[in-house]
């Protein structure tokens, strides 16, 4: 199905550390679960996005827009479950608490921008957070992403 919704998450592995292998290596199912003592929480899960935004606006594409990533898991939005039906996941190289980088905005404007214009059911008013579609169980992308510098940057050249 044409996904109708873009999920903005925030992912670092181990928490905390940015700019290692260690999220694609995860995202391609070849993370060695005994490099950390933290992958011993997480053994076995198998996740993927469409998208990563590294801290330095790196951007890798994982899934095809055309195919379901497997990013959202037990999720609801308006009434609708299995978020990974109808939405597009952006990972950015982050946590929480830690402001993201300028680079990542200008790579996720830009991304969000051509996504929006090649999908009719996306608009920027279809755009949530992780934590919009898990409550509870998922905080993503945190207190320290900017959503109005998203939108601010949605907005400028567009009618």
């Amino acid at each position: 199905m044409e996904p109708d919704l873009l999920v903005i998450h925030g992912i670092s592995l181990p928490p905390g550390e940015f700019g290692g292998p260690e999220i694609e290596d995860l995202f391609m199912n070849r993370l060695d679960w005994d490099a950390h003592e933290y992958f011993s929480s997480i053994r076995g899960l198998e996740v993927s996005a469409h998208l990563l935004i590294r801290r330095d606006g790196e951007l890798i594409q994982f899934v095809p827009f055309t195919h379901r990533a497997w990013h959202a898991g037990a999720s609801l939005f308006r009434g609708h479950d299995c978020g990974n039906n109808f939405s597009i996941g952006i990972e950015l190289e982050g946590e929480d608490e830690t402001p993201y980088s300028d680079s990542q905005y200008e790579v996720l404007v830009a991304a969000t921008r051509a996504i929006l214009a090649a999908y009719s059911g996306l608009s920027a008013r279809r755009i949530a957070a992780h934590s919009d579609l898990s409550p509870g169980r998922k905080s993503d992308p945190g207190p320290a992403f900017d959503w109005l510098r998203l939108y601010d940057g949605l907005g400028q050249g567009m009618s």
